[in-house]
């Protein structure tokens, strides 16, 4: 999260720019990207919060979801795919598998393997986020936010 409300001023971004041999150009851009991106992340949280859940819930649905030609993922799959700790994946799936959204099944040949799909009401939950979704995206994107 990027918590600056006011970007520096050129001035001063010039004078570490300059001190620190970076174009000032560059450092000015960076600051802007992450000011924006932190205002949609912002946006989307309260979205999800709004939904009844969190971004990290979500991106485990899509995550699933985005596999066209299988109906699950393990675990370990599901960590690799997700930029946080495994812990954390294992407590948001748990969260996920109590509100009935994802199911979760041993694997036949290593029970240690742990297959996750989405429920009926996990695909009904996704499918009817996604909309809001991708009009944050879009409207951040085209500057209408």
């Amino acid at each position: 999260m990027f918590f600056l409300k006011d970007l520096p001023t050129q001035q001063m971004i010039e004078g570490y720019a300059e001190a620190h041999g970076v174009a000032p150009k560059t450092i000015a851009s960076a600051l802007a990207m992450m000011r924006r991106a932190s205002l949609m992340i912002r946006r989307l949280e309260s979205y999800f919060s709004d939904q009844g859940l969190s971004q990290l819930r979500f991106l485990v649905l899509i995550v699933i979801d985005r596999e066209p030609d299988r109906e699950t993922l393990t675990v370990g799959e599901i960590t690799e795919r997700l930029d946080v700790a495994g812990p954390v994946v294992a407590r948001t799936l748990r969260a996920l598998l109590d509100d009935g959204l994802i199911t979760q099944a041993k694997d036949a040949s290593d029970a240690r393997v742990k297959h996750v799909g989405l429920t009926r009401l996990g695909k009904e939950k996704l499918g009817a986020l996604l909309p809001g979704y991708m009009a944050i995206i879009a409207d951040e994107m085209d500057g209408k936010a």
